[in-house]
């Protein structure tokens, strides 16, 4: 069953907690998908938005030398990347259109080399809240056979409102 996001009451005055149930922000697919097409980073590795839906986001890059580490491997830098950006806009969509969402921590696992043809960077929400979200991020090598598991990420993204600076 797909999930989405609702705002229940919290226990303060104005204050809400976002809960996954049956009825997604408005245009969050829109709002994620012009946001990305604004990220440069994302441009510069050749990321491809390929899956938005509520609570899930989907981000893939072809294998490119130029993104590799000594090894021939895809750079760690460039997997954090990825799976930062997939868990982030994963955590966007659960947010009502007004927010914007910041990453504040993450931990990353690097569980194989990244070698493979293309790249998959999987986002998907964990908890959603009113202020925090965690989301569990996973990176896979795709080649011939079987995706292979490369990396996981955990990470946590404050909702951010109200501020000119940071929006949409």
């Amino acid at each position: 069953m797909q999930t989405s996001a609702t705002l229940v009451p919290g226990r303060r005055a104005g204050r809400h907690v976002c809960t996954m149930t049956d009825f997604p922000p408005a245009d969050f697919a829109g709002r994620i998908t012009r946001s990305f097409a604004r990220q440069p980073a994302m441009a510069l590795i050749g990321a491809e938005l390929t899956r938005v839906e509520h609570g899930t986001v989907e981000i893939e890059l072809p294998f490119d030398e130029k993104l590799t580490q000594q090894h021939g491997f895809l750079h760690a830098g460039i997997i954090s990347a990825a799976l930062d950006a997939a868990c982030g806009y994963a955590a966007y969509s659960v947010i009502d259109a007004d927010a914007s969402i910041l990453t504040i921590e993450f931990k990353v696992n690097l569980m194989s080399p990244g070698r493979g043809e293309r790249f998959l960077f999987r986002g998907e929400v964990t908890k959603p809240g009113s202020n925090i979200i965690v989301a569990d991020g996973r990176g896979y090598a795709i080649s011939d056979g079987p995706a292979k598991l490369i990396a996981s990420m955990t990470g946590t993204m404050m909702v951010v409102r109200g501020r000119q600076d940071i929006a949409e």
